[in-house]
């Protein structure tokens, strides 16, 4: 059985296995190196104790109880930047028009923007390649949303997620190669792992303040802009499904999409419903995801769900092991 749950120190190497496989792939936001991820991991449990004054950074791992192996991670920052800056472009327009030649174009430009700074970010997502289209994919990117229904206090009003870019198998990364190298002394993944894990200030200091033209990109950056890496296509699909869109911004290094939804009208977050366990006899129900137990006592499954004429449901005894609760105790299911 797969569950969701949240991270601890003991899956250090774990964790770290999952992100170093994922490298030459598609990059995460996760460190790479065993120090820098136990400091995420510290933090991350002190987040779900509610023992930080600073914004929560939380990270969640898929796991088959069975065997105790994890196949996935996937996280969220209750405010983007944490503290600091979060830096995209803003697609944008200017009109350039001369009357003596009567002349008028519309050319779009990039505009550096921090204006989704403190905004809710989901990030951190990687799993095993074997697992994309299985229902264990969707119910690790869809447990996050259980966990803001029943957190939802923790969260903004608006909630946000950057989708990697378009980056060819031999390493090049159009957007990247055709604007931000010209800036940065380095190359993409180490640009992109300064923005993941060390301060952003880098950003600010090293970017042009003015627009980018885009007409001035290369034909293959043009392409690439706003369109996802083919790997994260499923996840891109699965958070459309939930409800999140493509907006103006994209992503400063890559030129990935950064999709934007109002965190009350997610799919998961609107259709979960809170429910009362109350027996296991007899099923004959849906597949869908359930949940139980806050913060790092959070746990997410799918199991089939019977529901009564009340407000109860019934669910499969490993189901009530796997969730380490009992009859009458409360839990939040939402359909596939």
């Amino acid at each position: 059985m797969w569950q969701v749950r949240p991270a601890k120190l003991d899956d250090l190497q774990q964790i770290l296995d999952l992100t170093n496989a994922q490298s030459g792939r598609l990059s995460s936001t996760l460190p790479n190196t065993q120090a820098a991820l136990t400091k995420k991991l510290e933090q991350s449990q002190a987040s779900f104790a509610n023992e930080t004054d600073t914004p929560r950074r939380l990270l969640f791992v898929l796991e088959d109880t069975d065997t105790g192996q994890l196949a996935g991670t996937a996280g969220i920052d209750t405010r983007a930047g944490n503290g600091q800056p979060f830096y995209n472009y803003r697609r944008d327009y200017l009109i350039h028009a001369s009357h003596e030649l009567n002349v008028s174009r519309r050319v779009e430009v990039l505009y550096p923007s921090h204006a989704l700074t403190d905004l809710t970010l989901l990030c951190a997502f990687t799993l095993k390649p074997e697992l994309r289209n299985t229902p264990a994919f969707e119910l690790l990117s869809r447990a996050r949303m259980m966990f803001i229904a029943s957190h939802r206090e923790w969260f903004t009003n608006r909630t946000v997620v950057e989708i990697q870019g378009i980056q060819h198998e031999s390493g090049e990364v159009p957007f990247w190669d055709s604007l931000g190298r010209h800036f940065f002394n380095m190359d993409f993944e180490t640009a992109d792992q300064h923005s993941g894990q060390l301060s952003k200030t880098f950003i600010a200091e090293l970017m042009p303040p003015n627009p980018i033209y885009v007409t001035l990109l290369s034909e293959a950056a043009q392409e690439a802009l706003g369109e996802p890496h083919p790997l994260t296509r499923p996840n891109f699909d699965l958070l459309q499904r939930e409800g999140f869109l493509p907006g103006c911004y994209v992503d400063i290094f890559d030129g990935g999409p950064v999709l934007e939804a109002r965190t009350d009208t997610l799919k998961t977050v609107v259709t979960s419903q809170p429910k009362t366990l109350h027996g296991s006899e007899g099923l004959d129900g849906e597949t869908c995801l359930i949940s139980a137990g806050e913060g790092q006592d959070f746990r997410c499954l799918l199991t089939q769900v019977s529901e009564t004429l009340a407000d109860d449901v019934k669910v499969p005894v490993s189901t009530w092991h796997a969730l380490d609760r009992s009859a009458g105790d409360r839990v939040r299911i939402s359909p596939l």
